[in-house]
């Protein structure tokens, strides 16, 4: 049976694992499903059609699946999904997603958000990813898996970060940031590919050496968006070894709906 404070206020249409923990004064709605080990320190809020999977910690005074900051918002039933082994600092909020942006925000797994984190309607979180404090994502941004955005960082809506990339605290981001590259800056601007990070993660020495190529490619040869893309595909079919992860970059800079940061 979960184990829940007497101050706690826990819906009865809530669902909740045989061990999952309620800590003082937290509120758990109807339409919440909290699944096993994950645990509500004290004064956490969960709204909304929210899903949470197994093992997540939040932090006091986390406000979880409240209404979007949208003003096109009108009571739609939209839901939030947070996968599993999430650690959730102080403060933090995520909201629920709207019926025009697909009606779901979505957190994936194992990612470190830490506190007064704000993470809008609609957006992506996938996997491994660290948010510093104050790290604020605007609706309908996407982050991919080991990203990491340093404190007081800014994603203006619809961005996509990719995955491996990393931006210094402050950044203001206001186009795609490429993955494996490393930024700063307001306006955020490129400034390498994020070697030591990539090399932690298992990249084998040839591939690492072949994306910083493949950057000098994109943003140090003058090249058209067009012709460096061109050229990565090139890369990508003399290096099979690396092809995957040039071709990660390659379809990253093709499909950008904003553009990429410059």
């Amino acid at each position: 049976m979960a184990r829940i404070h007497p101050t706690a206020l826990v819906d009865p249409g809530a669902e909740l694992a045989a061990d999952v923990e309620i800590g003082p004064y937290c509120v758990v709605g109807p339409k919440t499903r909290i699944g096993a080990g994950t645990v509500l320190a004290s004064h956490v809020v969960v709204a909304g059609r929210t899903t949470i999977g197994r093992r997540n910690r939040f932090a006091a005074f986390c406000a979880i699946g409240g209404v979007p900051q949208d003003k096109k918002y009108a009571g739609e039933d939209t839901e939030l999904v947070i996968g599993d082994d999430n650690t959730v600092r102080e403060s933090c909020t995520i909201s629920i997603g709207t019926a025009q942006g697909g009606g779901v925000t979505r957190i994936g797994s194992d990612n470190w958000i830490m506190a007064t984190v704000h993470i809008a309607h609609d957006c992506a979180i996938g996997d491994h990813t660290i948010l510093a404090n104050v790290v604020t994502l605007a609706g309908h941004v996407t982050i991919g898996d080991w990203a990491v955005l340093g404190g007081l960082s800014g994603v203006h809506q619809f961005c996509s970060v990719g995955p491996h990339a990393m931006a210094g605290g402050g950044s203001v981001i206001l186009r795609d940031i490429p993955p494996y590259v490393i930024c700063n800056g307001n306006p955020a601007a490129p400034h390498g590919i994020n070697s030591e990070g990539l090399k932690r993660r298992g990249f084998d020495p040839e591939t690492v050496n072949l994306l910083r190529r493949a950057y000098k490619t994109l943003y140090r040869d003058g090249l058209t968006v067009a012709e460096a893309v061109a050229e990565l595909e090139r890369m990508a079919v003399e290096h099979p070894g690396a092809a995957v992860a040039i071709r990660d970059l390659k379809d990253f800079v093709q499909n950008s709906q904003r553009g990429i940061i410059r």
